[in-house]
């Protein structure tokens, strides 16, 4: 046995025991005729002390011992003389009887301390170094932890967790997908699934009313600090259910992680916001809460006063800046800049404010006059001392959308966004479908398998285009701090609806029977009223964590561009299996 302790059990009470640790050499340094030793391993480090009189062997080998050694040591634990109350540990140190050196390592390239001297690029090429780290090792315990929390509160609720296979068809977004050659069917592909979605749903079928996974997934796309192309899910699905069973059931477990996980209460029951109050309050499906700083439609109070800016604006949003009106126009002039960008995409910002002394000031200030100013503050739910921000355009949604990113900075700037403080609540009734003036179609605002709210069947049935965007989604999403947690919906469980659906999104019945047949097929065979949901897990450790990043919740991430640096992929493969898998190769466009 290499150890009989780890290096973060120890305390006052083990004085006097004779124990063995084993682990990596975190740092060692000589003080006076003395050498200690931090010894690190998963659970915390342990001091370790070899005595100026100690045996010269045990000397020469302390003496000897570099970064990341992996030592086996056997000695007494004893009290520290000069302790350390950061640590759980600081209590005590080992006085070292022996040393093992079980492997020798040479220098990493960076330092193996919670504030690594390392680069991002340089931790991601040695993954298995950054991962002794402190935070990555407190990150995925937090993941670890969140697992079990997950199966023991669906498990308690009668889930059964099933595993759904990873070879599947490709789907209708099929550019998203990866595909995997087959060997044995020449010149077909398999796909990698990006969500279980219809094999949940046959579950349903099958008879199998409460399912869940805790599920890898797949998808083809730009990577940014919360999407990877390999993430995992956790996927339900329950049949006899109707929204709120779905909500209250999920809205369960969350708090129970809540609680459970990192000792916070959530609300009871939680708030619900429709979609459209989102956009219109908010900007954003994935509304923030945690401050207010709505926005407000000014259109019909600025029309009519010669500034064309304004007055041929189809809509005209603003939202209130606590303590905005102490902005410099060096200040203003640089949020400006910041929505210019093409993330944002404004042309431009208008401003109001309402400074201290009762004086307005405002960028359009000589095509308005002061109770005019104070009249448009006053629908913005403005006070004595804020700045007012106006936007406009011929887009509603995409108004509110700059608005809502506006907002979202400015919260951030104001330190109103404290990730210790947690604001969830269920985004619902979104639209059903989406049209697309480019592609001159209906497309799906969450998948083809999202069923119309019932109310709205008589608006689904019909042809026309008013109608349909009238339609609302039998859908929820639950959103924390900003961020889209999970989503899901009730879903279509007849096959005439679901053709209708197909209808509508232009995929003919041919299209649909190679695609979906085998789930059209199903739903005649007595298929139950069902939904569910899938929550993006590692975006859940993360924001439990307070963090922005999911990388860090991930043992092995890809980087930015989808690569692991670490194991260079993705990589070529070789002219004998591209000969056995039919594949060529095409010289790569300059």
């Amino acid at each position: 046995m290499y150890r009989d302790h780890t290096c973060g059990e120890l305390r006052i009470a083990n004085v006097g025991q004779k124990v063995t640790l084993a682990g990596w050499v975190q740092r060692s340094r000589k003080l006076g005729g003395m050498t200690f030793i931090d010894l690190r391993d998963r659970y915390g480090i342990t001091q370790l002390v070899v005595e100026a009189d100690a045996e010269a062997s045990l000397v020469e080998t302390a003496t000897s011992l570099g970064r990341e050694f992996v030592i086996q040591a056997t000695g007494e634990v004893v009290e520290r003389q000069s302790k350390n109350p950061k640590m759980p540990t600081g209590d005590i140190e080992i006085k070292l009887e022996s040393i093992n050196i079980l492997n020798k390592s040479v220098t990493p390239p960076f330092t193996i301390e919670d504030e690594s001297d390392g680069g991002e690029d340089i931790r991601a090429k040695f993954r298995y170094l950054d991962l002794r780290r402190g935070p990555l090792q407190s990150a995925l315990a937090l993941r670890h932890r969140m697992a079990h929390e997950v199966r023991n509160y669906l498990d308690s609720k009668g889930f059964m967790e099933i595993e759904t296979p990873y070879l599947i068809k490709s789907t209708p977004e099929g550019a998203r997908d990866f595909v995997v050659p087959s060997r044995m069917n020449p010149g077909q592909f398999y796909a990698l699934p990006q969500s279980p979605q219809t094999f949940k749903q046959l579950l349903m079928v099958a008879g199998y009313d409460r399912y869940f996974q805790i599920v890898r997934c797949f998808r083809d796309e730009d990577l940014r600090a919360d999407r990877q192309p390999e993430f995992t899910q956790i996927d339900c699905e329950m049949s006899f259910v109707e929204q709120e069973d779905v909500l209250n059931m999920f809205e369960g477990m969350m708090r129970t992680l809540f609680k459970n996980v990192i000792g916070v209460d959530i609300p009871d029951p939680l708030p619900r916001m429709s979609w459209y109050d989102a956009m219109d309050k908010y900007g954003s499906d994935k509304p923030d809460v945690r401050f207010g700083m709505a926005i407000h439609e000014i259109t019909d109070k600025v029309k009519g006063n010669g500034f064309s800016v304004l007055d041929d604006a189809a809509y005209v949003g603003a939202i209130a800046v606590p303590g905005g009106a102490e902005y410099t126009r060096k200040q203003i002039d640089e949020i400006t800049e910041w929505v210019k960008r093409p993330q944002v995409g404004a042309k431009g910002l208008i401003y109001i404010k309402l400074n201290a002394d009762g004086s307005v000031k405002s960028s359009i200030d000589k095509f308005y006059t002061p109770e005019q100013l104070k009249a448009i503050a006053e629908v913005a739910e403005a006070k004595t001392g804020d700045i007012i921000f106006i936007m406009s355009g011929p887009q509603k949604r995409k108004v509110q959308t700059m608005l809502g990113v506006l907002r979202l900075e400015m919260g951030g700037r104001l330190g109103l966004r404290d990730p210790k403080v947690f604001a969830p609540l269920w985004i619902v009734d979104f639209p059903l479908l989406e049209w697309s003036e480019e592609d001159g179609r209906f497309y799906a605002m969450h998948h083809p398998f999202t069923a119309p709210k019932p109310e709205h069947m008589d608006w689904f049935n019909s042809n026309k285009k008013e109608d349909l965007e009238r339609v609302c989604a039998n859908a929820y999403d639950f959103v924390l701090n900003g961020n889209e947690l999970g989503g899901g919906s009730i879903r279509i469980h007849n096959a005439d609806v679901q053709k209708r659906m197909f209808e509508v999104l232009g995929i003919g019945p041919e299209e649909a029977e190679y695609k979906f047949g085998f789930i059209i097929h199903a739903f005649q065979f007595g298929a139950p009223p069902h939904g569910g949901l899938a929550f993006g897990f590692d975006r859940v450790c993360a924001l439990f964590a307070g963090k922005e990043s999911i990388r860090d919740f991930i043992a092995f991430p890809k980087n930015n561009q989808g690569r692991d640096v670490m194991i260079d992929s993705p990589s070529e493969i070789d002219q004998a299996q591209l000969d056995e898998l039919n594949l060529d190769i095409r010289p790569i466009a300059e």
